[in-house]
């Protein structure tokens, strides 16, 4: 009995492992006949595995989606991961799955072995992640809605609402969810204004029915992570700027997020960044806040916002002049003072 337990553990392991197995590769894998793979599968399924099976040469067996959900078998790595994932997770970040989170952490951690539930502590005592909780937060129905569509490659009705408050009705072909800085944001196809946009997530209201079907487009860029950025630190503003950070790729990497602007290597000391900002006074604050030297490559207008921010900080250093009182003052002073009390 021990025996047939552990080898349906090894096979429902190997079906677990997204592809499709022959009869004959999974008895070469078990040491078994392929009548005993046969057994063993239809035990799998009465204990609630979906195990769909083709018949034929070309045929083979593989794990699929059931009405519910059953054990999953992780190995060491996978269950560390699952488990500081779930504990991100139960500080926040999408509205209302905290709960579900802290429950299927106690569910893990019950029965991970001493030597993982070791390492998932030393991982989570150890490291302190910065959790922007105060941010926008979405609704997980609504991120599983997104999901869904561009999984589906269906077209998606929704509310969106922008930074003014406006909202405007939207039809677009959803290719990617894309997540930076705490924020979910959706990149798709606007069929009205026929271009692509990248929505906040937390914007979105979705206004079902969905539909029809589409045939997915070319995406805008292979990088959807750097295209997303670029939308949210540079192509969001009016105002935009070029220029050349006296730093490395990676020492300016450290200091400025994705978030706020697009870096690219041009050696080993230099590298360009692509920002934006509502005004030049608050681009010149952001690119001198970002601790390097720089030179302006664009617009030629930033250069000149430097040079006055440049005269007014020169100014602000020069030391006011020493100021004397006039000869006499003091004396004409006093003697009104002494007067309006003798009058008094």
């Amino acid at each position: 009995m021990l025996e047939t337990s552990a080898r349906l553990l090894r096979l429902l392991s190997l079906l677990q492992a997204h592809r499709e197995w022959s009869g004959a590769e999974l008895a070469d894998r078990l040491d078994v006949t392929p009548r005993t793979v046969r057994r063993d599968i239809d035990r799998l399924r009465e204990l609630g595995y979906p195990v769909h099976s083709a018949p034929g040469t070309a045929g083979g067996y593989r794990l699929g989606a059931g009405a519910e959900l059953p054990p999953l078998l992780l190995d060491d790595d996978e269950a560390v991961a699952v488990a500081v994932g779930l504990r991100t997770a139960a500080a926040g970040g999408v509205d209302g799955i905290e709960e579900a989170s802290v429950r299927a952490l106690a569910k893990l951690e019950q029965v991970l072995p001493h030597r993982l539930r070791r390492r998932v502590g030393a991982l989570t005592a150890f490291t302190v992640p910065i959790l922007d909780t105060g941010g926008p937060r979405v609704d997980p129905h609504t991120l599983t809605e997104l999901a869904h569509a561009c999984r589906d490659s269906r077209r998606l009705r929704f509310d969106y609402t922008t930074h003014d408050g406006t909202v405007s009705r939207r039809t677009v072909e959803p290719l990617r969810l894309v997540c930076a800085r705490r924020h979910w944001y959706l990149v798709a196809w606007d069929v009205d204004r026929d271009d692509w946009r990248t929505y906040r997530a937390d914007r979105i209201t979705p206004t079902p029915p969905h539909g029809p079907r589409f045939d997915p487009r070319t995406p805008p860029a292979e990088d959807l992570a750097a295209y997303v950025s670029r939308g949210i630190s540079t192509r969001a503003y009016a105002t935009r700027a070029t220029v050349l950070l006296h730093a490395s790729l990676e020492q300016a990497a450290a200091r400025i997020s994705p978030a706020a602007g697009v870096l690219e290597a041009v050696d080993e000391q230099h590298c360009l960044l692509r920002t934006g900002a509502h005004s030049l006074d608050l681009m010149v604050l952001h690119i001198v806040l970002t601790g390097f030297d720089f030179e302006v490559r664009e617009p030629p207008e930033l250069l000149g916002k430097v040079r006055e921010v440049r005269d007014r900080l020169d100014r602000a250093l020069i030391p006011p002049p020493a100021v004397s009182p006039p000869p006499g003052g003091a004396d004409r002073t006093r003697g009104t003072r002494s007067g309006s009390s003798a009058g008094s």
